[in-house]
């Protein structure tokens, strides 16, 4: 079975956002509430992957993203611009999100992109596509909280069967 790049990363990025619960299932005697509260914040997106055709390119862009927090499910509702020097990809997601501390989560989730003007490279390809996500946020104050993600655009390219790979990470005002 041949490996491709994206799904290595992929694979990497999952363990890595799964090991701290890993870790937790085996050593924790009570049981975490998560982070719990909305947010909007902004921060930066590198799109990782190219999809071999002109304008395909890797784009280093910035991103706006929102949690609405859903009280007693382990259900978020998310949102998210990825956006770069020419347009944008908005982003409707619904995660699951799994308690790693009191003021962390880890999430999985999926959603769609959809790309103000196809043909354009973003940071997350430069077509409307499904889209896979997995990440960590935590609060480091009452008021402030960090994440970063892993964004994986399905087919997310023009005249190219390549996925989009992208990286965000950003600081956020929680509500």
């Amino acid at each position: 079975m041949k490996l491709s790049l994206k799904t290595i990363v992929l694979s990497s990025l999952t363990a890595l956002a799964l090991f701290p619960t890993l870790l937790w299932a085996s050593s924790a005697s009570a049981q975490p509430t998560g982070m719990e509260g909305s947010y909007v914040g902004a921060g930066v997106s590198a799109g990782v992957t190219n999809g071999g055709q002109d304008g395909d390119a890797a784009t280093l862009g910035g991103n706006i993203q929102g949690r609405l927090d859903i009280p007693k499910a382990p259900v978020s509702l998310r949102g998210a611009v990825l956006f770069s020097d020419e347009t944008a990809a908005i982003m409707p997601i619904v995660s699951y999100d799994l308690p790693v501390s009191n003021n962390a989560n880890v999430y999985v989730g999926a959603g769609y992109s959809f790309v103000e003007d196809n043909g354009h490279p973003t940071p997350l390809g430069n077509q409307d596509s499904v889209v896979l996500t997995a990440g960590a946020e935590a609060a480091v104050t009452k008021d402030v909280v960090v994440y970063g993600d892993a964004k994986w655009g399905i087919d997310a390219y023009q005249n190219s069967p390549a996925s989009a790979v992208s990286l965000q990470a950003g600081v956020g005002f929680r509500f």
